[in-house]
């Protein structure tokens, strides 16, 4: 058996995301890359949003609580680890249908590295629109060490294959 090699130049376009048939109950998915969380992006993100909570943006009132130190904020958190689901489960979607069931389960501190995996609960096609079908998935943000931080499920309008 021979493999040929190819010589001529091609130009390659990403194709991200999945359409609905390409999604299994029970699947799961391991968002990558992750994303280590700076003060900056704390104080920042809680500043832009009116968060003004000295928890998230003043290291002296959070050194006296009881956590010692600031605390991220969970909108933050919330933000990230559903952008790193998108190339996976939304990146064709229509539209996201709502977001149920989000649980904060442990505090995220600055430096802490964060990660996300998904679990494909269910898949349907739209009885409204049958171009269409409604994927609902299980998010757990995942810290390095394991320990997960967040749950939530979300429901999304994805495209059947054209």
């Amino acid at each position: 058996m021979t493999t040929e090699i190819r010589t001529e130049p091609r130009t390659i376009t990403a194709d991200l995301g999945r359409y609905l048939e390409d999604f299994v109950k029970g699947d799961v998915y391991e968002h990558r890359p992750g994303r280590t969380i700076t003060e900056s992006d704390n104080i920042n993100f809680s500043l832009m949003t009116m968060n003004r909570h000295p928890m998230h943006c003043d290291a002296d009132f959070a050194a006296s609580s009881e956590f010692g130190k600031p605390l991220v904020n969970s909108g933050l958190t919330l933000a990230i680890v559903l952008g790193m689901t998108v190339d996976d489960i939304s990146y064709k979607a229509i539209a996201n249908l709502g977001w149920d069931e989000i649980m904060l389960k442990a505090p995220v501190f600055p430096g802490d590295t964060i990660y996300a995996r998904s679990e494909v609960l269910d898949v349907r096609v739209s009885k409204s629109r049958p171009t269409q079908g409604i994927v609902k998935t299980r998010t757990e943000g995942v810290k390095a060490d394991g320990m997960v931080f967040m749950t939530f499920v979300r429901s999304s309008l994805v495209p059947r294959r054209p």
